[in-house]
């Protein structure tokens, strides 16, 4: 016969394998879970990443897909032939003897909190190969090429690569991507945690660029779940684990239940989506009127480029970004993204795009996040880097655009304890190759996870079995004081 149970039933009595499975049945103890925290949360725990000294607790990663001109933008070639200089001109900035392109007025205030690599370079010369090792620091084993999807082998991303290392310890949230999965549906290898499953993908920050409103789908309390009763049942959880009934649980999965209990009892995350909390002169100055309206440009034209999302909310992804980090999220991707030959692509028209519709908006940006990082006293500890998957060509070609070109371009770092104003290697004349101190992406990931005190020769192990160092490159201790 089934006992009745009461408030007045001992521990014993409560905790029973069928009460359990019961509750668990409903739903984790009739909590809901998002997709990011199931998955393989029943793995067995393995040993987290080994330890350096940490020096930063957040990263932003700024991906600018399609590739920004390194030649017009931060490594311009005032003395080189028309053809290889291009039409703008170049304007003193705040570290003397440093000039950068007249189009980022705001950012020349700033670049002597700035730090620049001038010789990122590596091989891949398609757009999903070349953003694949952009943001993973690895070649893809589909070599150079478009469209190669989602693959068991395929390598994590930084930030879902940091989340598993360090997954015993209690981040709320640790990985967040922003404002939409790259090419749409498909999820470029790159965006994901590849091997490492489903446990370790980022939650997603999706945008609405009709509302300029934010939401990532996060589990909430059933109708009449109050936070004592979800407490109480947080504590009850917690006696299951203590008392050891059910040894066949494997550890790991506290992790995973402690978490889905922070998420449902916080609005931390929920509150940092809501942009209408920030004061109408912040928003403005990252390139939002007081009522919330675009970036003031030649909207009409700005069509024919860039749909609205990519228009609309390019400013407003890095306030997000920013509110994101001062809830306590490690690790921040930010895709400023459109299909192919509507944004950083400038195949053709690179000037008129550049100056036009891409460099105002996204320097007005940059410049708002770094200043507003170190307003908070949040710019020590935050990383911030901004790239695309390569540069552009050195020579124009005949439509006035600049080709693909991953041989030598630029990152643009701040914050975390980057030395301002400091160049990392160099270009040659025409800007085709690194002259000095080659940096690969490899380099950038190791880099990263150095400063997050993780040893970028930590091994994570794919399906197989087989180790993996998660970093191949090495960190550039000298972009840091």
């Amino acid at each position: 016969m089934r006992k009745n149970l009461t408030a007045n039933s001992s521990p014993r009595e409560l905790i029973t394998r069928r009460n359990v499975l019961q509750l668990g049945g409903q739903g984790l103890l009739g909590l809901s879970l998002p997709q990011f925290l199931q998955a393989q949360a029943l793995q067995a725990a393995l040993p987290t990443g080994q330890r350096t000294e940490q020096r930063i607790r957040a990263c932003i990663l700024i991906f600018y897909y399609g590739g920004p001109s390194h030649l017009d933008t931060f490594d311009m070639k005032p003395n080189a032939p028309v053809e290889i200089r291009g039409e703008f001109k170049s304007i003193p900035t705040s570290l003397p003897g440093l000039r950068i392109s007249e189009y980022l007025p705001h950012t020349s205030r700033i670049m002597h909190k700035i730090a620049l690599i001038r010789s990122m370079n590596h091989g891949m010369r398609f757009h999903d190969s070349a953003s694949y090792q952009t943001l993973t620091g690895r070649v893809s084993l589909a070599g150079d090429t478009e469209n190669f999807g989602e693959r068991a082998d395929s390598f994590p991303c930084f930030g879902s690569t940091l989340s598993h290392v360090r997954r015993n310890e209690r981040i709320l949230v640790p990985h967040c991507s922003l404002p939409y999965v790259m090419n749409n549906n498909k999820a470029n290898p790159g965006q994901t945690p590849g091997f490492l499953g489903k446990t370790f993908q980022s939650l997603l920050v999706q945008g609405d660029p009709d509302t300029l409103t934010y939401s990532a789908g996060l589990p909430q309390l059933r109708e009449g779940m109050s936070r004592q009763r979800l407490s109480q049942r947080e504590e009850f959880r917690k006696t299951v684990d203590r008392l050891g009934l059910f040894p066949e649980v494997a550890p790991s999965m506290n992790v995973y239940y402690e978490r889905a209990f922070d998420l449902l009892g916080s609005d931390t995350v929920r509150d940092a989506l809501d942009v209408q909390k920030e004061p109408a002169a912040t928003r403005e100055r990252y390139g939002y009127g007081p009522a919330g309206q675009p970036y003031d440009d030649d909207s009409k034209s700005m069509a024919n480029v860039e749909t609205a999302i990519g228009r609309n909310m390019r400013g407003l992804n890095l306030l997000v970004a920013r509110r994101l980090v001062e809830a306590g999220v490690p690790f921040v991707n930010v895709y400023d993204y459109k299909q192919q030959g509507k944004n950083w692509d400038t195949h053709d028209k690179n000037f008129s795009r550049h100056k036009d519709h891409l460099l105002p908006p996204a320097d007005q940006a940059f410049t708002a996040l770094v200043e507003d990082l170190e307003e908070r006293g949040l710019l020590d500890t935050t990383l911030v880097v901004a790239l695309g998957e390569f540069g552009r060509t050195p020579r124009i070609n005949g439509k006035a655009g600049r080709d693909h070109w991953p041989d030598c371009y630029t990152v643009v770092l701040a914050g975390g304890g980057v030395k301002g104003g400091y160049i990392h290697g160099a270009s040659d004349k025409l800007g085709a190759y690194p002259e000095s101190d080659p940096v690969t992406p490899g380099d950038l990931g190791a880099t990263i996870f150095n400063y997050f005190g993780v040893d970028p020769a930590t091994v994570i192990h794919d399906p197989t079995g087989r180790p993996h160092r998660i970093a191949e490159g090495k960190p550039v201790h000298e972009l840091f004081a």
